[in-house]
């Protein structure tokens, strides 16, 4: 199959211009490489690459945790029609069994998705939120689940998922975990630090082994103070990505722009965060293990004060980084496509449209809103953004 978008602004570099991109047999190829079967015009809107969303734990009705591959196939629909091409399922610090039992599950979504059901975003692989995390700053995280570093553990649950788990957030302070970094990184995750209120050389002792971001950075996190900077003053000095949910609940607006400034356009990535309530009205839902009241699109545990995920989507996510931050659409894009590809170690195949990647592609209206979105070069039939929130 391939397409040729024409009439199209098309980000490429950092920069947009008016030329054509053909989407050819999943990849992106030359705008010369001869006639396409189809035709997409895309009426002089936007052309910019599918976003990536490494955290995030569901959507349209369905909790990763507990879902089945008929309900990682709903989520990935759900993703696609707001931009998203790509993701990481986060799964929440849950029972072995039951984490085991949803690792198979998306691997065999993974399975259905090479053989063909290909009407949603791709599932890159697993983001593990724990279990090697701190009490003390567990947010929506069941403390009784909550355990010391057990490499034995992982290699099991890296063995189920076929190597596919690519990420997972532990807490520096929680005894053995910079110890463990190095076995962690040699299972093939990529390391975070997060839900912690580590010093800050514990910190900075995790990102010298080899952590390369911070979990939703602010947010179930120590913060700076002037004599104690804290695993925060680490974050911040350091070169490591940081995840920010950028949503208007989870940081001021103020506090984006101060990130950005901190650490620059290229270490900072957008992440939804996203509970199974992320398209759909308020109520009552599930994160894990725990109930989940929403209201007003804000999502805190039932039983307690703390948040507990939230209901953005990728597409409010850029909505709102322009409006916080009064910055052009270009200087944006990154946040959402090359920086999270670069920090997974996928930027060879995804988060840009250069020639001889995967054709994941997103049609932007004037007002950001998507329109179409293709993955591997297929459009996504169903809704855009129909009802995301911000």
């Amino acid at each position: 199959m391939s397409v040729r978008i024409i009439n199209g602004k098309v980000y490429k570099n950092g920069a947009f211009s008016e030329e054509e991109l053909v989407l050819k047999e999943g990849k992106i190829v030359s705008a010369q490489d001869g006639d396409a079967e189809e035709v997409y015009d895309a009426k002089g809107n936007y052309v910019v690459p599918g976003f990536i969303d490494v955290h995030t734990h569901g959507g349209a009705g369905v909790d990763v945790n507990a879902a089945d591959q008929q309900g990682f196939e709903k989520i990935g629909h759900f993703f696609a029609t707001q931009g998203t091409t790509s993701w990481l399922s986060s799964i929440l610090t849950d029972t072995k069994e039951q984490t085991l039992k949803t690792i198979k599950e998306a691997v065999k979504h993974q399975e259905a998705q090479k053989n063909g059901h290909e009407n949603c975003a791709d599932l890159l692989g697993i983001h593990l939120e724990g279990p090697f995390l701190s009490p003390e700053y567990k947010g929506a995280m069941p403390e009784h689940l909550l355990i010391s570093p057990d490499l034995d553990l992982l290699k099991e649950y890296q063995e189920a998922a076929g190597g596919n788990i690519r990420y997972i957030t532990v807490s520096p302070e929680v005894k053995g975990v910079p110890e463990s970094i190095k076995g962690m990184i040699d299972l093939g995750m990529k390391v975070a630090i997060g839900h912690s209120g580590a010093d800050y050389e514990t910190a900075w002792k995790c990102i010298n082994e080899g952590a390369v971001s911070a979990t939703h950075t602010f947010n179930a996190m120590k913060l700076l103070h002037q004599h104690f900077p804290a695993i925060m003053g680490a974050v911040l000095e350091s070169d490591i990505y940081c995840e920010a949910i950028c949503d208007g609940r989870h940081l001021h607006p103020g506090t984006v722009r101060f990130l950005l400034k901190m650490k620059g356009l290229d270490k900072v990535i957008a992440i939804t965060d996203s509970i199974m309530a992320a398209g759909l009205p308020d109520g009552e839902y599930m994160l894990g293990v725990n109930p989940v009241i929403v209201k007003d699109g804000d999502a805190k545990l039932k039983y307690g004060d703390s948040r507990a995920g939230s209901t953005l989507t990728t597409g409010c996510a850029l909505k709102n980084l322009i409006k916080f931050t009064g910055r052009p659409l270009e200087e944006i894009l990154p946040l959402l496509t090359c920086n999270p590809a670069k920090m997974l170690d996928v930027y060879d195949r995804i988060g840009s449209l250069d020639t001889g990647k995967d054709a994941d592609v997103v049609i932007l209206d004037k007002e950001y809103s998507v329109v179409d979105t293709f993955v591997k070069g297929r459009k996504i039939v169903g809704n855009c953004e129909t009802s995301s929130q911000s």
